[in-house]
């Protein structure tokens, strides 16, 4: 089979300012969920690709998240090809894909980095000029952008943060598009002419132009589709990586001390003491948990919770609280011992 190349670009400039404090000292890529960074769920999902693709990564990033996100994948993933574009000013996802234009030729995907979905890629080389927008029904449309299709999944408009509630199928931020050139000239054309929604080039505006000038784009539903762009978002989606097999619970119960309710996931060098922990509970590497009744919760690595009861909380990197039963959104480094 010929092998072919395909360019993934992941925007992820953006200042995650829903997700502070945690963003104050990294990007959302890389906060933790189900012992895995965000940014390693993200990248297993391209494990249905085709064995003839030669995959290049493209990370978009702000400017000071370049150091963090380039350090990440060469000490992780070093055999994988990467380039780090930089989107110096946020003025929406149209202009970030722009900032990468050097990158990205011939096909390509284009994803977000908070964003999870089980769509399978492994047709994606037998899609010839075809693009598709992954798309999921939603009871609520209005902060999404939607999808107008029309038999066998024919995509005719996408329309962004709709006021209306008739078309609840939104576009869950997964794109292949068969020719990046072909893009690149729509967002060419949507920069020349301005279109702007909020001071910002949206996406959608860019494929409405590429469709009116003849694309061909199906929408193709996904089953599953998972956030990881707000704290109430990281716990569930914590909640389904867990229940779907990104837990260790077998493992863990069998730790002297510790009374676990599954699924959690708590990581090998992690230290629990006389504690129960669960359900759903992520505890990263070097925590010390000691007389803790922990649920619903994810502890970055180093973190440190004795004598309470820690339940809905996000705890970042060397975190330090002991005392009252509290539900907490803590930043690295934090302390609150009582």
């Amino acid at each position: 089979m010929t092998r072919q190349t395909l360019k993934i670009a992941i925007p992820m400039a953006g200042l995650g300012t829903r997700l502070r404090p945690h963003t104050w000292s990294k990007p959302k890529a890389l906060l933790q969920l189900a012992g895995k960074t965000v940014l390693d769920h993200v990248l297993n999902q391209f494990n249905s690709l085709p064995d003839n693709f030669d995959v290049e990564y493209v990370f978009i990033v702000g400017p000071y998240q370049l150091e963090q996100v380039k350090s990440f994948m060469e000490q992780e993933y070093p055999d994988k090809k990467t380039n780090y574009p930089v989107q110096e000013v946020m003025r929406g996802q149209s202009h970030a894909l722009w900032q990468a234009r050097e990158y990205l030729t011939g096909p390509m995907l284009m994803v977000f980095a908070d964003t999870l979905v089980d769509a399978d890629f492994s047709n994606l080389n037998n899609l010839g000029n075809q693009a598709v927008a992954w798309v999921k029904e939603v009871p609520d449309p209005r902060r999404f952008g939607v999808a107008i299709v029309g038999e066998q999944g024919k995509v005719f408009k996408l329309v962004e943060k709709p006021s209306s509630m008739d078309n609840r199928m939104a576009v869950v931020g997964f794109y292949y598009f068969p020719s990046a050139e072909d893009l690149f000239s729509a967002i060419q054309e949507q920069m020349d002419r301005n279109v702007q929604l909020k001071n910002e080039y949206f996406l959608a505006d860019a494929v409405n132009i590429m469709l009116d000038r003849g694309l061909d784009m199906r929408a193709v539903e996904v089953n599953v589709w998972l956030d990881a762009g707000t704290p109430s978002a990281m716990l569930e989606t914590n909640q389904w990586l867990l229940d779907h097999g990104q837990d260790n619970s077998a493992e863990a119960a069998k730790r002297a001390g510790v009374a676990v309710v599954s699924p959690v996931f708590i990581h090998p060098n992690a230290e629990v003491i006389d504690s129960v922990v669960g359900p759903y509970v992520s505890i990263g590497c070097e925590c010390r948990i000691e007389k803790v009744i922990v649920k619903n919760s994810i502890l970055d690595e180093g973190t440190q919770v004795k004598t309470m009861i820690l339940e809905d909380s996000l705890l970042g990197r060397d975190v330090q609280v002991q005392g009252q039963p509290s539900r907490l959104n803590l930043g690295d480094n934090a302390m609150a011992v009582e």
